[in-house]
């Protein structure tokens, strides 16, 4: 019996199969047309309206399925397909996710979409979590899951401080706005990241985007993780958004070829701008380290900022990092931080790519940077504040 289904669907030559995906990707042509033209009847007409219903507040310029592969079941059958979309006003390039569609035919042979989830080990998309909210704010767009629209706006104004704050220190060679997704709890931040929610756990938010180094890449999200957020104050949400704004403005120049220490840096080193805050005040643990007699002998690895990692020795990465991009900027100047960064950048690779920099750009060598950078971190956390 279950051969019988499997030949009229690859048939002689494939022509049965070739039917149904060409007349499946007909009917998502026709709901993708009627959500970007607001047409709420048109969209029922090809199926559940959970979708529309969810992504009604959502700010669309495009709206795509490409359809990959026709599976039929006992009941119907399900549809691989590329989703690509645009958030107007913020995506240079649409955003791809990977979705499966459940169908169902009607009796005289009409397919209907009876659901649209994610595809099998991708992350969900944040309506896939419920109604999405949207706020605009001046340099941002804010969309979030079971949030009042009063609370998106507090994250709106923390955005459209970071943007141009970020502007000022690297410059405006980027889009200058940003997206900023919130969603219900960690475990929704979790399912948009596609994994664990314990690999998260304690960060406030992350910065996602489809391929680093492409200047048609769309624009990053910065993904909220609400819980460990709630219980930062007014300066330290200030400072994480910064951080994660520097992250999409930077992401053009940021390539294999840089060191996390580096992009990890240089975002807490802008975060932290015109805070007031002191090196023993923004970099806790390495000060207890370094007091304690444990100063660090090398610069921060990638293997270090693993979100799995012992929250004391990730700290100590970060905050490491912020201290070498600091020591530059203090030694060099903000300019040369500037071009530091996108000189590493320029590489394909990771061997060489430092270096290079750091002959052409600061005139030094990875032995003596390091030592430099060793000195400056017993000096920041040792002397008296």
């Amino acid at each position: 019996m279950g051969l019988g289904l499997l030949l009229p669907l690859a048939g002689c030559g494939g022509t049965p199969a070739d039917s149904a995906r060409t007349e499946v990707q007909q009917l998502l042509d026709r709901r993708s047309a009627a959500l970007l033209h607001h047409d709420e009847t048109a969209y029922g007409a090809t199926g559940t309206r959970t979708e529309y219903t969810r992504l009604r507040a959502l700010p669309l310029a495009s709206w795509a399925y490409r359809v990959t592969a026709v599976h039929r079941t006992s009941s119907g059958a399900t549809a691989d397909a590329d989703l690509g979309y645009r958030v107007a006003g913020y995506d240079k390039a649409p955003v791809d996710a990977r979705r499966t569609l459940t169908l169902g035919r009607t009796a005289d042979g009409r397919w209907y979409v009876t659901a649209d989830r994610p595809a099998k080990d991708t992350g969900q998309q944040l309506w896939d979590q419920g109604l999405v909210t949207a706020v605009r704010g001046t340099h941002s767009l804010v969309l979030g899951t079971g949030r009042p629209a009063a609370q998106l706006r507090r994250y709106a104004t923390l955005a459209d401080r970071a943007v141009p704050a970020v502007s000022r220190a690297w410059g405006t060679d980027w889009s200058r706005h940003v997206v900023v997704l919130v969603p219900r709890s960690l475990q929704g931040m979790a399912g948009l990241l596609g994994s664990p929610a314990a690999n998260y756990r304690g960060i406030a938010a992350v910065t996602t985007g489809e391929a680093g180094g492409s200047g048609t890449a769309p624009a990053d999200r910065v993904v909220v993780n609400p819980e460990a957020y709630a219980i930062l104050g007014d300066l330290g949400k200030q400072v994480v958004l910064t951080h994660e704004t520097t992250h999409v403005a930077t992401r053009a120049h940021t390539t294999a070829a840089t060191p996390l220490w580096l992009s990890e840096g240089y975002a807490d080193w802008i975060g932290y701008l015109g805070t007031g805050r002191t090196p023993t005040e923004a970099a806790p643990e390495l000060t207890r380290a370094v007091q304690d007699g444990h100063p660090p002998t090398r610069l921060p690895t990638d293997k270090d900022f693993g979100f799995t990692s012992d929250p004391a020795e990730l700290a100590q990465a970060y905050e490491g990092g912020w201290l070498a991009c600091r020591m530059i900027a203090d030694h060099w100047g903000t300019a040369r931080l500037g071009a530091f960064y996108r000189a590493v950048g320029t590489h394909e690779k990771r061997p060489g790519a430092v270096e290079d920099a750091l002959k052409k750009v600061l005139g030094t060598t990875p032995g003596a940077f390091t030592e430099q950078w060793r000195q400056y971190v017993r000096e920041q956390l040792i002397r008296s504040e």
